[in-house]
């Protein structure tokens, strides 16, 4: 259940479809109605807010040791954007700046409470860069990872809506005009919050400059996404709709730092066993075998250079070196992160050292692997999991 098990290959993980019902009606369905709209849209809107607002936090439900080979690294984008598609974009775009919406058929339509388009339901997500889709009449939230429990992104998003609802509501029923305040507050809220909207490519280099430009927030690893639980407006959140108190936040804040850094150390420990009681042995072993087979050669044809044994022997003992060394390293980062005392500062020096620690070890091991013959190493390759026919 590992999020990213392969060098190079993409990683798992899972989508989390959520939306908005009460009896007999989905609250995110654009519905047949000009009336059925507003509703959306509303509810929409506030989507749209919380989502901006509390985009750190959601960020942050995601963040495990995993979860960062995805993140940021080879697959998923590490910035929380949202996809409505080019025709509901061009209607929030419409509202937000009292212009004319123009329907894929070039049909002209006022924007007016009495009028407003009707849409399809779905018009295709195409987009799956996009970590935070509209698909239709519900959001798919894409960047929990394959081992994690979708209960916190989840808590996340149902606090947060709640509480931008809680505010139109409370705006709302002072209202004199309700329809007329509905389609004010849509607008106020597009205006504000259209940066969180983007449609295009999410592993683009052009749009992390673009969401840097926005103001969006770009966490690139756990490290960097955990303290958004306990920033002081996310505190706030939790504690005002009475889902966590303080200490309830900081508690599960703390329980996160120390899970990465466990997790870390259980797979740091695991590569220490496995390059020391099989993969070096394997290597080592089939230097042996090659020098034997070099000597039996030489001593059956004095002066036979034998060049093909002589280079893979000495690629193969260099490779053998550098696994023994880097698992030397390895280890000593593992002990300097475990005598430390602070939780933050023990999941930061795992964050920055061991894992690079990690990598070196496992670039000296794929290194190996490539010239040792299959029959020694002990696991399964690459070329016999992935490519083998």
């Amino acid at each position: 259940l590992h999020e990213k098990p392969f060098a190079g290959v993409n990683g798992s993980g899972k989508h989390n479809n959520w939306s908005i019902t009460v009896p007999g009606m989905n609250l995110l369905d654009p519905g047949d109605t000009p009336r059925d709209n507003l509703q959306f849209l509303i509810f929409l809107a506030a989507v749209i807010k919380a989502v901006d607002e509390y985009q750190d936090l959601l960020r942050a439900t995601v963040a495990n040791p995993g979860n960062d080979h995805r993140l940021g690294a080879d697959e998923a984008p590490p910035i929380i954007s949202m996809f409505v598609g080019d025709e509901l974009q061009a209607i929030l775009e419409a509202i937000a700046s009292d212009s004319e919406y123009v329907a894929p058929a070039q049909s002209k339509m006022d924007l007016g409470v009495d009028v407003l388009p009707k849409f399809p339901k779905d018009n295709t997500d195409r987009n799956r860069t996009s970590p935070f889709a509209f698909t239709g009449n519900k959001f798919e939230f894409r960047m929990p990872g394959s081992s994690m429990n979708i209960a916190d992104a989840n808590t996340v998003i149902n606090t947060a809506v709640a509480k931008e609802l809680k505010g139109y509501a409370d705006e709302l029923e002072q209202a004199q005009d309700f329809d007329s305040a509905v389609v004010a507050l849509i607008k106020r809220t597009i205006r504000d919050h259209k940066r969180i909207i983007f449609n295009g490519n999410g592993y683009s280099s052009e749009w992390e400059a673009e969401a840097e430009r926005r103001g969006l927030y770009n966490l690139r690893n756990a490290i960097d996404a955990l303290p958004a639980f306990i920033s002081e407006k996310n505190v706030a959140l939790f504690h005002d709709m009475g889902v966590l108190s303080k200490a309830e936040v900081y508690s599960r804040y703390e329980v996160e730092i120390e899970h990465y850094s466990k997790v870390l150390h259980i797979e740091a420990q695991t590569m220490l066993e496995m390059a020391r009681k099989q993969l070096i042995p394997a290597a080592c072993k089939f230097a042996g075998d090659m020098a034997a087979a070099m000597n039996a050669k030489q001593a059956a044809f004095p002066g036979l250079r034998c060049k093909a044994e002589s280079k893979i022997l000495q690629t193969v003992s260099a490779q053998t070196d550098a696994m023994s060394d880097a698992a030397d390293a390895l280890s000593a980062e593992v002990a300097k992160a475990d005598n430390t005392s602070g939780s933050m500062e023990r999941a930061q020096l795992y964050h920055s050292h061991v894992i690079p620690a990690m990598d070196a070890l496992r670039a000296a091991a794929d290194a190996a692997e490539l010239l040792c013959g299959r029959s020694y190493w002990p696991l399964p390759t690459y070329s016999k999991i992935l490519y083998y026919v």
